[in-house]
């Protein structure tokens, strides 16, 4: 059975923009799609820039997948899947995320 913790309200984040979040001891990108009203979150670190910065990078979408575009050197992380399309052998992680009663809220499972 998950465990969910809350980060923020929904109502706090802004459409296409990232926010950095504690999960435990991990920065958690979160991103609210402005176009599908989906909730994606992720490694806030950017295992090729070396940084934590995802949460600063721009959404959008490559084809048919969801992306995060890396500040740094500009590589696209698939939010769902965490894949870099650019190099398949570099990944972050995705977590689970939902909107229950209005709370944004981040599985600790």
């Amino acid at each position: 059975m998950s465990k969910w913790k809350t980060i923020c309200e929904k109502s706090d984040l802004v459409k296409n923009t990232g926010v950095c979040a504690l999960l435990e001891d991990k920065q958690v990108a979160v991103f609210l799609c402005g176009r599908t009203d989906l909730l994606y979150a992720v490694d806030n670190y950017d295992p090729i820039g070396k940084a934590n910065v995802l949460s600063r990078g721009m959404i959008g979408s490559i084809g048919d997948k969801k992306v995060i575009a890396s500040p740094l050197y500009k590589q696209h992380f698939c939010l769902d899947s965490g894949i870099c399309l650019e190099d398949e052998n570099v990944s972050i992680t995705t977590y689970p995320i939902r909107c229950h009663e209005g709370a944004v809220q981040l599985s600790l499972v």
